[in-house]
């Protein structure tokens, strides 16, 4: 893998870099920067034409924009069969919806080769290999049927009439989504931040308000940012709690705002950005009441709702799993002063406090978190705690502490923040992806996370080089302005070749999005354009 690099950027004066108006354009053959897929998939290296400009925003603040190309590669549209499927949580439900999926046994993939045949079409089956992920098995993960290749995607869907015809449930896919061969475009952004030469901050917001959703583009014009983008997992789904809140743990300006999923990795943005670090955190609270206490298990989100599961109790699952919503009997949960929405409302205790902890009131879930105040509600036993402790004007206590998995405390101040989301790319300056540990695949059901992982996706990737630099980095993909995506483990390699010596998955598909001066410079995915996110991470200038 190659690092990026302009050559005598850092070496101009800070005058002449801040006030640059004209980009720099490199136009370069080396080997791909996708190289690292290679030894995931078994394709052969290839040579990528690449052409990179650069914007030096301010001291310290420098944006990259490149376009990398592979010209010999042909992909095409395709017809993909889906196979039904089990997964970890309707394994053993025999009335459980089916689930469908792209890849499936050697088994199934022959079976279905055979009927398509004998129906008079031409199937091929296709291997499918486990990524070099560091927790996961290695060779084979699964097997897919396809049908044909064609220039145009409506040809490919005319040619799944017939295999629907012929009894069977298909999707339309794009070859270049897949690892086996390199992409044919790739549209790439990367911000570089330099503590140590800018004079501005670095902050994870959520614009005042847990409880809403905004594009990443129109907080960096509110915060007249010089670079923003989007930041962790959230909510989108009013069935999976209130949309905007955040599904893993976020804190800003110091604050604790959402609590962890599981130990996930998180960006941990401290003292206005001079240090950047990533590491896995967790995240516990407790309320107290003289020598009683009880685990709060949520901050500001639905009693009984866990995005994301990862939570002690939940269920069907106490590990973090991707984009399950897992259920939490006895659920406490605090709900702060950044929480601008009406309560969840249901069965259960609703305990408001005040700046101090003194209880105002005691009675059934709703309302608003008062001025300078919070509320506790909980549901089950939790709800039965509340009773037997809040007497009015009586006092609960609640602390919370978050703390990296070895154990180490995190002690957040004003100018300290946390996005959180899944996997990490890069630790120690070397590939290791925790796939399985953070919950984005299953080795046991494979199909799980197939697409969200293994298929290219758009991406928005945070990592820190050995000089302490911050490097916000997005791909666009699924075709926007012909970019195609990276996989986790081509992201990873990616952020690698940057220099990045830590590094992670921020969210990605129809959230990625960078603004730079508050403008959206990339393409996201999403058909109504950019999406409203929970989280970002913003750039400020000192006079911001």
């Amino acid at each position: 893998m190659r690092q990026i690099r302009v050559p005598g950027a850092e070496r101009r004066p800070a005058r002449v870099r801040a006030g640059l108006a004209t980009a720099v354009v490199l136009a370069l053959t080396a080997p791909a920067l996708l190289s690292g897929t290679a030894r995931a998939a078994g394709s052969e290296h290839t040579t990528a034409t690449e052409q990179w400009t650069t914007r030096i925003l301010a001291p310290g603040v420098t944006v990259r924009t490149g376009v990398v190309r592979h010209p010999g590669v042909a992909h095409a549209w395709t017809v993909t069969v889906q196979a039904p499927v089990k997964t970890r949580w309707t394994a053993d439900d025999p009335d459980a919806p089916v689930t469908w999926a792209e890849v499936s046994t050697r088994a199934w993939a022959d079976d279905t080769a055979r009927k398509l045949t004998e129906a008079g079409l031409r199937p091929r089956v296709e291997s499918v290999q486990w990524p070099d992920y560091a927790d996961t098995p290695h060779g084979v993960l699964g097997h897919r049927v396809r049908v044909g290749r064609f220039a145009t995607q409506a040809e490919a869907a005319t040619a799944a009439s017939a295999v629907t015809a012929a009894g069977f449930r298909t999707t339309l896919a794009w070859t270049g989504y897949d690892v086996q061969e390199p992409a044919d475009q790739e549209n790439i952004h990367v911000a570089v931040v330099d503590p140590k030469t800018f004079d501005g901050t670095v902050e994870a917001t959520h614009d005042g308000n847990v409880a809403q959703r905004e594009t990443t583009s129109a907080v960096a014009r509110k915060l007249n940012s010089l670079v923003g983008v989007n930041g962790g997992f959230f909510v989108l789904s009013p069935g999976d709690g209130v949309p905007g809140t955040m599904s893993g743990i976020g804190a800003y300006a110091g604050e604790l705002e959402s609590m962890a999923a599981g130990s996930r990795s998180a960006l941990l943005i401290e003292d206005g950005g001079h240090s950047v670090r990533i590491a896995d955190l967790t995240s516990t609270v407790t309320a107290r009441a003289g020598k009683a206490t009880y685990r709060i298990q949520g901050v500001n989100r639905v009693p009984d709702t866990v995005r994301d599961c990862g939570r002690p109790g939940s269920t069907p699952s106490e590990l973090p799993w991707q984009d399950v919503t897992c259920r939490l009997a006895d659920d406490m949960v605090q709900f702060t002063g950044a929480f601008r929405a009406d309560l969840p409302t249901g069965p259960g205790v609703q305990v408001v406090l005040n700046a101090s902890g003194r209880v105002l009131s005691v009675g059934a879930r709703g309302g608003r978190v008062p001025e300078g105040g919070h509320v506790l509600q909980g549901i089950g036993r939790a709800a039965d705690w509340l009773t037997a402790h809040a007497e009015p004007y009586g006092r609960i206590g609640v602390g919370g502490v978050v703390r990296t998995t070895d154990g180490r405390r995190v002690a957040l101040g004003a100018g300290d923040s946390v996005v959180s989301a899944a996997p990490t790319l890069v630790k120690d300056g070397r590939i290791d992806i925790d796939a399985a540990a953070e919950g984005v695949v299953d080795p046991e059901y494979t199909s799980f996370g197939y697409a969200w992982a293994n298929v290219r996706q758009p991406r928005t990737l945070a990592g820190v080089d050995k000089r302490g630099r911050l490097i916000l980095a997005t791909v666009d993909g699924r075709l926007k302005n012909g970019s195609e995506g990276f996989t986790l483990y081509e992201a990873a390699a990616f952020m690698k070749s940057l220099g990045a010596v830590q590094a992670m998955n921020l969210d990605g598909g129809g959230s990625t999005a960078m603004a730079v001066d508050g403008t959206l410079v990339n393409n996201p995915s999403d058909a109504t354009g950019e999406r409203p996110v929970g989280d970002t991470v913003q750039v400020l200038s000192a006079a911001h």
